[in-house]
Order: C-alpha cells, then sequence, then structure tokens
C-alpha cells in the first residue's frame, strides 16, 4: 500500500512540474538583476537601460529582454522604479511578460536596503496545430485540454516581491517570484500556470595586489521547491574597462564570459555556454548578448564612477 501511494505522489508532483510555467534563464543573470528581483531597482542612482538577446541551444529558442530602471525623488525620498519587457519563444510557445517594479529604498548600518513589488502581465500564447516532418498538420486530441486547438492567447495576471541589500561592496538578495501562481484557462480549464519561484542572489568586489584588476564572484541560486538550480560566476575586471571570466550552472552549463565598457556609461557583453546535460544533443550551446547604458543626470560623463550593478 505504501509503495502505491508513493507512487502516485510521485506522479502527481511529475504532472505538477509538466504544467507549470519555468522562468527563462540567463548566463549574464549578474546584470540583469532586476528581472528577477524588484527591490533591485534604482539601486545604480542612474537612469539605466539593458538589452539582452540569447538564443538557447543554438537557436531552438529565443528569449529577448529589454529593462530600464532609475532613482526618482518622491515625497523627499529616494525610491526605485523599472520596468521590464521579455520576449520568450520556444517551440510552439511565444511567451511575453510586461512587468513594472517599484522599491522603497531603507538606510542600515550594512548597506542600502531595497524592497520592492513588481506587478504586471504575463502573456501565453501557442500554437496548437504541430507541423510533421513529413509535411502536412496535426491535430491534438480533443482529449488533450492542456494543448489548444490552433493558435491561442491569454493573459494572467502576476507579481512578486524582492529584498535587496547593497553597498559599493557587496550586494545580497532575496525574492519571490509568480507570488499568485497566475493560471492560464482555455475552456474553464487551467492548463499552465506560472510556479511560484524564489531566488537567492549575492556577489562581493575583490580587490587584488595590482590596484588595476578586481575580482567580481558571485552567485544566483533558484528554486521551484521541486528542484534546484544555480549559477557561480567569476570575473575578472581589468581598468574597470574589460572583463572575462566563467560560469558554472548546476548539471547544465559551463559558460564563458567576455565584456568592455565602450565608453563611460555604455557596456556589452557576451557569454557562450557549453551545455554539459542531455540537452546538448539539441544543440552545442547556447549565445547570449547584452548592451546596457548608464545615465546618471547629475554627473559629468566624462567622470568614471562604480556602480553596484556591475558588481
Amino acid at each position: 500500500m505504501r509503495k502505491a501511494v508513493s507512487f502516485l505522489f510521485i506522479i502527481m508532483s511529475v504532472t505538477l512540474v509538466t504544467y507549470g510555467q519555468i522562468d527563462p534563464q540567463y548566463t549574464n543573470n549578474m546584470y540583469y538583476k532586476l528581472g528577477v528581483n524588484p527591490g533591485f531597482a534604482g539601486t545604480g542612482d542612474a537612469i539605466t537601460g539593458l538589452l539582452i538577446t540569447r538564443y538557447q541551444w543554438s537557436g531552438s529558442g529565443k528569449v529577448l529582454v529589454f529593462s530600464a530602471d532609475a532613482a526618482v525623488n518622491a515625497f523627499d525620498r529616494t525610491e526605485g522604479i523599472g520596468i521590464s519587457v521579455l520576449s520568450d519563444k520556444l517551440g510552439f510557445y511565444d511567451n511575453t511578460w510586461v512587468t513594472l517594479s517599484l522599491a522603497h529604498r531603507v538606510t542600515t548600518s550594512i548597506g542600502t536596503l531595497g524592497l520592492g513589488l513588481s506587478p504586471g502581465l504575463f502573456n501565453y500564447s501557442v500554437n496548437g496545430e504541430w507541423v510533421i516532418p513529413q509535411g502536412g498538420m496535426y491535430t491534438p486530441p480533443d482529449s488533450d485540454p492542456s494543448i489548444p486547438k490552433g493558435e491561442a492567447s491569454q493573459i494572467a495576471f502576476d507579481v512578486g516581491f524582492g529584498a535587496f541589500l547593497y553597498t559599493n561592496n557587496y550586494y545580497a538578495g532575496f525574492s519571490a517570484m509568480h507570488l499568485n501562481q497566475g493560471a492560464i484557462r482555455y475552456d474553464d480549464v487551467a492548463v499552465d500556470f506560472l510556479t511560484r519561484h524564489y531566488y537567492l542572489m549575492g556577489g562581493y568586489n575583490i580587490k587584488l595586489a595590482d590596484p588595476l584588476f578586481e575580482l567580481w564572484p558571485s552567485f544566483l541560486v533558484k528554486t521551484d521547491l521541486a528542484s534546484v538550480q544555480f549559477d557561480i560566476n567569476t570575473n575578472i575586471v581589468y581598468n574597470d574597462k574589460f572583463w572575462g571570466g566563467l560560469s558554472y550552472r548546476h548539471q547544465e552549463a559551463v559558460a564563458l564570459l567576455l565584456g568592455m565598457e565602450l565608453f563611460n556609461g555604455m557596456r556589452i557583453g557576451y557569454s557562450f555556454d557549453f551545455v554539459t546535460s542531455a540537452m546538448r544533443r539539441t544543440g552545442f550551446g547556447s549565445h547570449e548578448v547584452f548592451v546596457s547604458y548608464s545615465i546618471d543626470l547629475e554627473r559629468n560623463r566624462n567622470q568614471k564612477y562604480k556602480s553596484i550593478r556591475f558588481l
């Protein structure tokens, strides 16, 4: 009887995980904290725009992200505001998130703490008509309610919470995204939902013996309480202008990181994932490129400054 109950529990767990919507992942996660922690908004004390494009598994999936955030004065206080627009295309799915981030900042003895909320909308789009290799179309059977017939699109409300602590030398953050686990329904049947995700992140700026070099280690842990994934990253930075390093994603990939500052405030970065999991059968690796630009309206653009977003 115990074996039967255990088997039934496993089947139910697998079903829940299958129906859960998984967040896109980023190798350059140390530069895109806003997407997983709304408490990060406004931490750079500047207006910052970021564009990321990721070709998953050599082109079988594509993620495109645009985000912008800024520190704003409200009620004689400096607060944070941000927006993220994300497009995730994989197979038959073409999903879009539009999220607003609002952060309240508190000064503490160990750094500045940002407490943020991220209300937004999630648009779930899928084409239920499958093309078979020999030509023609395949329509899923009527008994499978999880796959719409033809093209379908639905919108769900989404909200997250994050706490982000930072100084000029280190940062740490915790967040819970998709708190309401918004459901997507077709014919009053919930066929997909945003699984609640929890994130833990941290990073530190280590000054080396040569003042021109710095070491920027960081980590990101993600879990939906059914599985855990973590990234460990290390970048060596030269003269605050050039960086290179490695990233390790547990049981999935090892990545090469490269980047440079073109001029004060403009940065570009590139990463390539060498897939180590079974997914390498679908593609040798994944490419990711990002471009960011920060504008500090209160400083001369020729004057360099350090921002926590690049630790």
